[in-house]
């Protein structure tokens, strides 16, 4: 018995020691385990990673609308040079409005069909040669954000879609500059080629716009996501203080009715049973009448209404009768003799007026004008 004690004793110390040797995953440093080094690159596939090329032919083929078919005949060429570096093979059917891609027996590449597939959809989906043709580089992806479905009624997706692009693009043009990625706005989609990390920006801006999140907050988080990258010590710290909480200001009312219905205090009793026909006629007494007295009633009340509405009639029709009242006439006011218009003052101004000259007055003018002057200041004083 004391052996096997001692025994466990000593496998106990023993395994105490090995997990102290062995430290846990968890005490190491993460930054250690999830930083890239700056300027790494992983190396690209060549033929000598897969030497014997693929089993099995593999395709892929997509439709492209019919505005497209003048662009995609004129750059298919290019798109079959492009190709052809990489072993695929690549047909344009113009009768049935879609384009190919397989695999050939040179090819070594396993992804790059699958490649090529996002090549032909970026194609049918609007976006130049000149860009599609960058997704066949190994460190380029591309996304085709479906955004049709998201919003149901047109008009509110066209505004929104145009809220996206921006005046005169400039909204599209600052979420590429922040995302590095090239983004295409067609019809019911958006295509976004760049890096993952980009193309992951580029979704969630897209989704938010189409949920009416205005773009330009998440353009600001980037913004700000942007600066704190180029700090060394803030890499590793959480972000989350530094980005801003926007909240939504404008909330939806419930519009309140016009009429409103006021509740009525709760009474344990029941309300009182309304009356009935015999009730009624009881209380007047015409319960007790005969039927030759109540047919009398009848005829009666049916004679006054019809006299009534008689009446009124009569009063209508007389109203397009009745001369309107008719304003007081006012006299003329007689002429003040004081207001008249001394006719012979007036002519003798107009004759005076004609018989001046025009232009500087001569030196014989002036001087008599002095002297009137100057007498008239003499009488004044």
């Amino acid at each position: 018995m004391a052996s096997s004690s001692s025994s466990g004793q000593a496998n106990a110390e023993g395994k105490s020691e090995f997990r102290n040797k062995n430290p846990k995953p968890e005490n190491r440093d993460e930054l250690e385990l999830l930083t890239v080094p700056d300027g790494w690159k992983e190396p690209a596939f060549s033929k000598e990673d897969n030497p014997r090329g693929l089993l099995e032919e593999s395709s892929f083929a997509t439709l492209f609308p019919k505005y497209r078919e003048a662009y995609l005949k004129e750059c298919w060429p290019l798109v079959q040079k492009a190709l052809n570096e990489h072993h695929i093979n690549a047909t344009l059917d113009l009768i049935e409005g879609s384009m190919t891609v397989c695999t050939t027996k040179k090819t070594f590449d396993p992804y790059i069909i699958i490649r090529a597939r996002d090549l032909i959809k970026l194609l049918a989906r609007s976006v130049s040669f000149e860009q599609a043709v960058r997704i066949l580089q190994d460190d380029v992806a591309c996304d085709i954000i479906k955004i049709g479905s998201l919003v149901r009624n047109k008009e509110r997706f066209v505004k929104r879609r145009q809220r996206l692009i921006g005046p005169k693009g400039s909204t599209l043009k600052a979420l590429e500059l922040l995302t590095n990625c090239y983004i295409m706005v067609q019809g019911n989609t958006v295509s976004a080629i760049g890096p993952f990390s980009g193309l992951k920006e580029v979704r969630k801006v897209v989704l938010d716009t189409m949920k009416n999140i205005h773009p330009i907050y998440n353009i600001k988080t980037l913004m700000i996501k942007r600066e704190l990258a180029k700090d060394s010590e803030l890499r590793s710290q959480s972000w989350e203080r530094f980005l801003p909480q926007f909240k939504h200001k404008n909330v939806n009312k419930r519009k309140e009715p016009k009429k409103k219905t006021v509740k009525k205090e709760y009474t344990p009793f029941p309300p009182p049973q309304p009356e009935s026909q015999i009730d009624k006629e009881l209380a007047s007494g015409e319960y007790f009448l005969k039927a030759s007295q109540k047919k009398r009633q009848k005829m009666e009340a049916i004679k006054a209404k019809q006299a009534e509405a008689l009446s009124k009639r009569q009063e209508e029709r007389n109203k397009a009768f009745i001369p309107p009242k008719e304003k007081p006439v006012v006299k003329p006011k007689e002429a003040s003799t004081e207001n008249k218009i001394d006719v012979a003052a007036i002519k003798e101004k107009v004759k005076k007026a004609k018989n001046k000259k025009l232009g500087a007055l001569s030196a014989e003018e002036v001087k008599l004008k002095m002297e009137t002057d100057e007498k008239k200041k003499k009488k004044k004083k």
